[in-house]
C-alpha cells in the first residue's frame, strides 16, 4: 500500500529532492561542494528573511536549540520562556540543563502567550538575557504572535530566540522586518527535506550576547561556524547529500516563490478546518497554525485506533498529541511537499476511518467542505 504522510516532520518529499540523494557523493572539502554550500546559505537567507549569516548543523531541530543556548549565555544567566506546550517546555529543559536561572510563563496548552505577560516580566526582572518562544507550537497547532512579541522584547537588551523548526516556510516570519534576533530552523518540515539539518540565524544584537557567552561549546561553537561560512565551508564534516538535496528544496521554493508557498500552506489549512468542523469536530487550539492542525476527539473515539486504522487501512500516517493530550488529540499536517489532493485524500480517509469505528458522520461531508475552499480560493487567483 502507498503510505502517505501527514505528520509535522518528516513531511512528504519532491522527487528532485528525493534524486538528488542518489547521486555520487561529493568531498566536502573540494570546491564543488563550495560552490554548492554558498548558494544554499545565500537562498536559506530568502526562506528566513533576513541579511544575516545562517549558520548550518548537521543535527535535528533539538540540536539547533541546544547550541543557541550554549552560545548565547553564561552560567547563571536568566532567561525568560514561553511554556505553552512540549516544544516551549524544551527551551526550559534546556537551560536548566545549562545550569541557568529559568523564569516561566506558563500558558494553557491550546493557547497563544500574550506580548503583555513577557513585557511584565521582562519589566520586572532587568536580568533576563534571553526571550524563548515558539513560532508554531507543534504539540498544540497554536500560532504564537512573535512580531507582537519582538516588539516588546526589542525595548529591553534581552534578545528574542524564536524555535520556528516547524513553520519556517509555513507560517509568515520576517526576521529582519520584525527585528527577531535568533531563529532555528530544521530541514525536515516546510524546508521538504529527510532530518538532519539544522539552521541558525543571528542578528548583531545576538552576536554580541555570543561574544560575551562562557558556557562550554565545541562543535556548537558559533564562532567557528562563522568563520568557516566566510569560506563557504562548514568547521566539522557536514551532512553533504543533504546539503545537495537541500539546493534542490530551496530552488523549488524560490520557483515557486515564498508568498506562494505561504499563500498554499494557508489554504490547504483553511480547507481541512473546514472539513473538520463540517464533521462536528472541534478544532483543538487557538489561534491554528498553517503547518499544522490539532484536532480534538470525541469520547468516544480512541487516538490510537484512529490512527492504527488510518494507517493499515489507507496508508495514512499522521500524528496523535503529546504528553497531557496524548489519547485526546491528532495532528494532521499541511506542511511541505502537498497539494490540493492530498489534503482530500486525508480527508476522506479520515471520514471513512470514523465511519468504521461508529462515529456518526455523514461520508462526503468533510471532502465536500473542503473542495468548496480549495475551488473557491482557485477562482479568486485567475
Amino acid at each position: 500500500m502507498k503510505q502517505r504522510i501527514f505528520t509535522p516532520g518528516p513531511t512528504p518529499l519532491p522527487e528532485r529532492v528525493r534524486l538528488s540523494q542518489a547521486k555520487d557523493i561529493i568531498h566536502h572539502r573540494t570546491a564543488e561542494f563550495s560552490e554548492v554550500f554558498k548558494e544554499v546559505c545565500e537562498d536559506l537567507k530568502y526562506v528566513f528573511q533576513t541579511k544575516n549569516d545562517v549558520l548550518v548543523f548537521a543535527s535535528s531541530g533539538t540540536g539547533a536549540m541546544e547550541a543557541v543556548v550554549a552560545n548565547l549565555l553564561s552560567p547563571g544567566d536568566e532567561i525568560l520562556v514561553t511554556r505553552g506546550g512540549k516544544f516551549g517546555e524544551r527551551w526550559a529543559e534546556i537551560g536548566e540543563a545549562f545550569g541557568l536561572k529559568v523564569t516561566s510563563i506558563d500558558v494553557e496548552w491550546g493557547k497563544a502567550p500574550e506580548p503583555l505577560q513577557i513585557e511584565k516580566s521582562l519589566q520586572s526582572n532587568k536580568e533576563i538575557k534571553a526571550v524563548f518562544t515558539q513560532l508554531v507550537e507543534t504539540s498544540t497547532g497554536v500560532v504564537y504572535d512573535v512580531e507582537g512579541i519582538s516588539r516588546v522584547v526589542n525595548k529591553t537588551s534581552a534578545v528574542l530566540v524564536v524555535d520556528a523548526i516547524s513553520s519556517l516556510g509555513a507560517e509568515p516570519l520576517f526576521t529582519d522586518k520584525w527585528q527577531v534576533d535568533v531563529v532555528v530552523a530544521a530541514s525536515q518540515k516546510a524546508l521538504m527535506l529527510p532530518p538532519g539539518l539544522s539552521f541558525v540565524s543571528l542578528s548583531e544584537k545576538a552576536w554580541q550576547l555570543v561574544d560575551k557567552a562562557t558556557l562550554p561549546r565545541y562543535y556548537w561553537d558559533f564562532k567557528k561556524a562563522r568563520t568557516s561560512l566566510a569560506h563557504n565551508q562548514t568547521p566539522f564534516t557536514p551532512s553533504v547529500s543533504l546539503i545537495c538535496a537541500l539546493r534542490e528544496s530551496l530552488n523549488l521554493i524560490k520557483e515557486e516563490g515564498l508568498k506562494s508557498v505561504l499563500d498554499r500552506h494557508r489554504l490547504f489549512a483553511k480547507a481541512l478546518r473546514g472539513a473538520i468542523i463540517s464533521l462536528n469536530l472541534q478544532i483543538f487550539g487557538n489561534p491554528s497554525s498553517n503547518a499544522v492542525t490539532a484536532i480534538l476527539l470525541p469520547p468516544d473515539v480512541e487516538e490510537k485506533k484512529l490512527r492504527r486504522k488510518l494507517q493499515n487501512d489507507f496508508g495514512v500516517i499522521i500524528a496523535g498529541g503529546q504528553a497531557q493530550l496524548s489519547g485526546k488529540i491528532i495532528r494532521i499536517a499541511h506542511l511541505g511537499w502537498m497539494d490540493k489532493l492530498d489534503i482530500i485524500g486525508v480527508i476522506s480517509a479520515l471520514e471513512m476511518s470514523l465511519f468504521q469505528l461508529g462515529y456518526e458522520v455523514e461520508l462526503g461531508r468533510g471532502v465536500k467542505a473542503a473542495e468548496e475552499v480549495l475551488s473557491q480560493e482557485s477562482l479568486s487567483n485567475e
